[in-house]
């Protein structure tokens, strides 16, 4: 169940959220929670790039949406 709950932020934060949004196409409370969730990933594995976050980001979305295809490794 996802709660929605009014905060306040700093007006640079929003400002910068406002200029990652529009190039992202993302409205800027969605932004911030981008921010937040590769933060938190980074804050728990110290040791990934921000790389390294961002693919596992985007193949989780790829995951969610079904546009995978399995693996198949072949001995030659």
């Amino acid at each position: 169940m996802t709660r929605t709950r009014a905060i306040k932020l700093s007006n640079d934060l929003i400002l910068e959220a406002h200029k990652y949004a529009a190039v992202y196409s993302r409205s800027v409370p969605k932004q911030i929670e981008h921010w937040a969730k590769i933060g938190k990933i980074a804050e728990d594995n110290p040791d990934l790039s921000y790389e390294f976050i961002g693919n596992i980001l985007k193949a989780r979305a790829e995951m969610d949406s079904g546009n995978v295809s399995p693996f198949e490794y072949r001995f030659e």
